[in-house]
């Protein structure tokens, strides 16, 4: 009589999906942004001592804005990206409308008028206008994927981008070039064509040049002028003096708050040059060490839009890694005088509440499309 066999079945794998944010993503964000208010305090301590009589003026101002950006933050992450969705539409009109009203109602400074005060607070629409303009497109591109392969689809979504260009162009060319930027990355990825991107990029390189021959005697010109030979006219005081900070700074730096250049010498420092007083003080291993954390954030943002769950969580993300990387490198580029000086701050560090809050607000859709992503353990 034979002896039953018992096979014991070999014990199956089990899979388990959970939801999670990206925490490595959420641990940048905060360094960054620590280190941002440091560097601001030590570049800004002096200037701010001479206006104001408090050496945390600015620092304080811009911890504010940091608490209002992670409230902002919190329900982006709480409410979910796919609510926005809705309001992708109406986002993009109201942008437009209050861009449009800078122009009639909005506050000058530096010669611009870029701010619309509300109450104590100046608000700068066109920040408004770079997440609204991601969020319309990221919608739009989500709900016709397949229009997106022929091109004049991809034509039409780039053309429905140009009234808001234009109307933040007439006051900051630098912040249009960024939207548009964004507009022209986020349309690329979606189509499978890369022959005519390429030679749309070559039209426009040929009408750039065009229009800086066509603008003589224009102050377009002369800041072509002034970034070729700074050194010959007095609006490259500012660019003369942030290279000899950089220069100065040697491979390790002069030390924290020992800058020289910010005493004065380079015009609002805390600003759009405060890159160049990390250089001083921090030497080109503390440049290389923020251009490395910036890095390691646009490779989160990669994996999390490689990894969304749906197309518009993908291209939310696309759109706001775009709209990071354009602002680290065209700062940079105007700090080291690689191309003609612009108004470009440098994300999480640059002195700037209404660029705080919306930056933070974007980190927390990104990290509402990261809650999403499912995880196999």
């Amino acid at each position: 009589m034979g002896e039953a066999v018992s096979a014991t079945p070999k014990k199956q794998r089990r899979t388990k999906k959970i939801k999670y944010i990206d925490y490595t993503l959420l641990l940048m964000i905060i360094c960054l942004l620590a280190f941002g208010l440091v560097m601001l305090y030590s570049t800004s301590a002096y200037n701010a001592t001479l206006k104001t009589g408090d050496s945390a003026y600015y620092l304080k101002k811009q911890a504010g804005a940091a608490v209002v950006g992670f409230i902002a933050m919190a329900a982006c992450i709480k409410i979910g990206y796919h609510k926005f969705e809705s309001f992708a539409g109406i986002g993009y009109i109201v942008a437009f409308v209050l861009c449009l009203a800078v122009n009639f109602v909005g506050t000058s400074s530096h010669g611009s008028s870029r701010w619309i005060a509300i109450g104590p607070i100046n608000f700068q629409p066109s920040e408004l206008a770079k997440v609204a303009v991601i969020l319309y497109l990221a919608s739009v591109i989500s709900r016709r994927p397949r229009a997106m392969r022929d091109l004049k689809n991809n034509i039409r979504v780039l053309a429905s981008i140009v009234p808001i260009f234009l109307v933040v162009a007439y006051n900051n060319l630098s912040t249009a070039i960024i939207i548009l930027g964004i507009a022209f990355v986020m349309v690329f990825v979606s189509s499978p064509k890369y022959k005519p991107f390429v030679l749309l990029v070559v039209a426009m390189g040929i009408l750039a040049f065009l229009f800086v021959l066509g603008a003589k005697g224009s102050y377009r010109m002369e800041r072509i002028q002034t970034w070729l030979n700074p050194e010959n006219y007095d609006s490259g005081y500012q660019t003369l003096q942030g290279l000899y900070a950089i220069g100065s700074g040697g491979l390790f730096g002069k030390g924290l708050g020992e800058s020289v250049q910010k005493l004065g010498f380079v015009p609002e420092a805390q600003n759009d040059m405060i890159f160049s007083i990390i250089c001083e003080e921090l030497g080109l291993f503390g440049a290389i060490c923020v251009i490395l954390m910036f890095i390691m954030l646009l490779w989160r943002f990669l994996l999390i839009a490689t990894k969304a769950k749906d197309m518009l969580g993908s291209y939310l993300v696309i759109g706001i890694m775009t709209h990071i990387a354009l602002q680290v490198i065209l700062n940079i580029a105007v700090v080291t005088n690689s191309i003609p000086n612009t108004g470009i701050t440098l994300p999480f560090v640059s002195y700037g509440g209404t660029s705080m809050v919306i930056l933070l607000g974007e980190m927390g859709m990104a990290l509402s499309v990261s809650k999403d992503m499912q995880v196999e353990i």
